[in-house]
């Protein structure tokens, strides 16, 4: 790669990959593809133990972005004890939505499905499914919130129930 090359991130920076959770910026290789030279960020994911290789032209396609600041953060966290309203449609609709808002990416619409999800789970056991899918959120907003605020992942795990127990 060429030293003047400018890239949105840098080698060793801490970025959120939607679904997948915070990875570190590895390596930022050129590949050849079509005789045409590509520029990849390589990403490894701590949670998922993957690495995964995304054209720097494509980054904001894919959803990755920068870990969010500490006030964000700070914020997704205390919107999970604001009041919540359920949703009264069949859990099918319910995890779409859910997929959905977490595919937006952003630590918002994750702490919402965290809020939606736990507060369901009180009321009645969750399908397999939506327990996958709350388990996932749950650790993509500890993951992300523990980077951002420079804390401990049990530490954020805390924080978070007691917000939902609010």
């Amino acid at each position: 790669m060429n030293p003047e090359t400018k890239t949105q991130f840098q080698i060793g920076e801490h970025v959120v990959y939607p679904l997948q959770g915070v990875g570190i910026i590895k390596d930022i290789r050129e590949r050849v593809i079509r005789d045409v030279p590509v520029l990849y960020y390589v990403i490894y994911i701590d949670m998922s133990d993957m690495t995964v290789s995304i054209p720097v032209d494509k980054v904001s396609e894919s959803g990755v972005r920068a870990i969010v600041s500490a006030e964000d953060a700070v914020s997704a966290l205390e919107s999970i004890s604001s009041s919540y309203e359920p949703v009264s449609v069949d859990w099918k609709a319910r995890y779409q939505m859910n997929v959905d808002l977490i595919k937006e990416g952003s630590v918002f619409s994750i702490a919402k499905v965290v809020q939606g999800l736990y507060h369901r789970s009180k009321v009645k056991e969750l399908p397999v499914q939506e327990r996958k899918l709350y388990d996932n959120a749950l650790c993509l907003l500890i993951d992300e919130c523990s980077y951002a605020l420079g804390k401990d992942k049990k530490e954020i795990e805390k924080t978070i129930f007691t917000h939902l127990e609010k």
